[in-house]
């Protein structure tokens, strides 16, 4: 597939100069590079599965239409992000919702990250006992750390990235992380990698893909 073959060949800034110029089909690469930071980043929101599809959806639409404005004073990711956490925050004022069981999100499709040295049975046994365990702890954790903590420590973010999305200090970023790690049990971090947490499993990689360029395609008629 075209697209696919050019995953690693361009930039985002590329890419965005190419989909500005007509290539429309290209903002494929910017929704499969970006889906598993915006997921994570809406269930560490405390977001259910089907919720933070939406919040994605409605967040690569909304890139979309602006992304003439994307300068490049920062990183793509870093832009997204920001534009999906507003959107978190909308909707948190304007509804109450539930938080979703980890078992309900369909554990026999293929993840996007996978450790291969793990077999299948092992990775369903992880999943089953400890994913709720992992992810019952972060939201214990209070809002304002959770979220420092998912976008150093799950999305990988950097601290000035971090800064720049929510408008903190570099130095208030550094004390909510540490204070977020202090207040999650050390087994959970002694145990689990990053990708373990709040996987996106490639199966609702490509649905994502698919309800975006298709509300897209809609747009530009």
């Amino acid at each position: 597939m075209k697209t696919m073959k050019l995953l690693e060949q361009y930039s985002d800034f590329e890419i965005i100069q190419k989909v500005l110029g007509g290539e429309i089909e290209l903002f494929e690469i910017l929704i499969r590079r970006n889906n598993p930071y915006l997921y994570k980043t809406g269930r560490s929101y405390s977001y259910n599965h089907e919720d933070t599809q939406d919040l994605m959806q409605e967040t690569f639409i909304q890139a979309y239409i602006n992304l003439s404005k994307f300068e490049n004073r920062a990183s793509f990711k870093t832009w997204i992000i920001k534009i999906m956490l507003n959107n978190c925050f909308q909707k948190r004022q304007k509804m109450s919702f539930k938080n979703e069981s980890p078992k309900e999100i369909n554990e026999k499709a293929q993840p996007m990250f996978t450790n291969n040295k793990q077999s299948d049975t092992q990775k369903n046994i992880i999943n089953r006992e400890l994913h709720s365990v992992i992810e019952d702890a972060i939201q214990r954790v209070p809002s304002d750390y959770r979220i420092v903590f998912s976008l150093r420590e799950i999305n990988g973010l950097n601290v000035t990235e971090t800064a720049e999305v929510l408008n903190i200090s570099e130095a208030n970023v550094k004390v909510r992380l540490n204070r977020a790690k202090a207040l999650l049990r050390k087994e959970i971090e002694k145990s689990y990698t990053p990708d373990d947490i709040f996987e996106f499993n490639l199966i609702y990689c490509d649905t994502m893909v698919s309800r975006v360029m298709n509300q897209i395609k809609k747009m530009d008629k």
